[in-house]
C-alpha cells in the first residue's frame, strides 16, 4: 500500500527560508571580516592664507610636507601596500587657529590638492558658497581613490583659496583629514 504524504505549504517554504537565513548571516559575517580589514589613518597640515591679498583673487598655498608613516600604519593594522585595495578621503575639515575667536567670514570658495612625488596632481575637496559665521569648515571631498598618494612615505597639499573681503592679519589654517583604507589581511 502506497501512502503519499501531502506537503504542507510550510513545508515548501522551509528550504527558502533557510537560505535566506544562512544568506543573511554569511553577508553578516563578511561585513565583520571587512571590519578588521577597514581602518582610519588621519593627518594634520597648517597653511597660513596671508594678510593684504586682493579680493576675488585666488591664491595658491602649499602645505608642508606630510609623513604618511604608512608602512608602520600598515603593519599595525596586519597589512602591507601590496595588500591596500583602496584609500579613500572621507573627512576634511578646516579650522582656523589664529588668529583667535576668527571665522571663515573672508573666504569665498575653496579647494584642496593633493600631489606626492611621481604623481599627478589631483583634487580632494573643494567648498564654496561658505557661511560668514562658519568656524569650522566641513569640506566636500571627491571620493577619488587616493591609495597611490597615501603608500609614498610623503605627501603635499595645495590650497587654492579665493577670499571676498581683505584680511588684515595673516590667518593660519589647520587641516585635518580622516583617510579610509580598505586593505587585505596578511595571509589571504
Amino acid at each position: 500500500m502506497f501512502v503519499f504524504f501531502k506537503q504542507s505549504n510550510k513545508m515548501k517554504n522551509f528550504p527558502t527560508f533557510t537560505l535566506i537565513i544562512l544568506l543573511a548571516l554569511m553577508g553578516t559575517a563578511c561585513k565583520k571580516i571587512d571590519q578588521f580589514t577597514q581602518f582610519n589613518m588621519e593627518f594634520d597640515n597648517s597653511a597660513t592664507i596671508p594678510s593684504t591679498i586682493g579680493i576675488n583673487i585666488p591664491i595658491d598655498i602649499i602645505t608642508p610636507t606630510t609623513t604618511t608613516n604608512s608602512e608602520s600604519t600598515f603593519e599595525v593594522n596586519d597589512t602591507r601596500k601590496d595588500k591596500i585595495e583602496q584609500i579613500i578621503l572621507t573627512d576634511l575639515d578646516l579650522t582656523v587657529t589664529s588668529p583667535s575667536n576668527t571665522d571663515f567670514s573672508f573666504l569665498k570658495s575653496i579647494a584642496l590638492f593633493i600631489n606626492a612625488d611621481g604623481l599627478n596632481e589631483t583634487q580632494i575637496a573643494s567648498k564654496s558658497n561658505i557661511a560668514d559665521t562658519t568656524t569650522v569648515l566641513v569640506m566636500e571631498t571627491t571620493g577619488a581613490d587616493l591609495q597611490e598618494y597615501i603608500k609614498k612615505d610623503q605627501f603635499n597639499l595645495r590650497v587654492n583659496a579665493e577670499t571676498d573681503e581683505l584680511i588684515t592679519q595673516d590667518h593660519v589654517i589647520n587641516v585635518h583629514q580622516i583617510f579610509w583604507v580598505d586593505a587585505l589581511v596578511l595571509g589571504q
